[in-house]
């Protein structure tokens, strides 16, 4: 069992802090006895390079700080934002999204629509 924090975002994100960066949320997770911790924003290119350089893989689907493999397990991570409007009140739905791997974040556009045009296609 993990205790996990999966709504994290990056120092590419607005109004974050911009000591979002993994050493931060490995340290902060220790002190706080998280043991699994969102990357958060996949989508961001300079994040996912940094994600590359900083992180390296532990079990299937985690990753680890390179010099700390005794540490906290990272996911990677994002987020997709639904904002609308009921009864006159705004609403916010903030949907996780967690990928098998780092790789799966870097996948083309055309690479996915591909690939999921071909899992569609096989289900018939």
């Amino acid at each position: 069992m993990y205790i996990a924090d999966l709504h994290i975002h990056s120092k590419y994100s607005r109004a974050t802090s911009k000591e979002l960066e993994p050493e931060q949320l490995d340290l902060w997770a220790r002190k706080k006895g998280i043991g699994l911790v969102g990357t958060g924003d996949f989508t961001h290119p300079a994040w996912r390079a940094e994600l590359r350089e900083k992180l390296s893989p532990a079990e299937e689907g985690f990753y680890t700080l390179k010099e700390a493999h005794d540490g906290p397990r990272f996911v990677i991570t994002g987020e997709i934002s639904t904002i609308y409007k009921k009864d006159g009140k705004v609403r916010k739905v903030h949907s996780l999204i967690l990928l098998p791997h780092l790789e799966a974040a870097c996948l083309d556009s055309a690479q996915r629509f591909d690939d999921n045009q071909q899992f569609m296609e096989s289900r018939i």
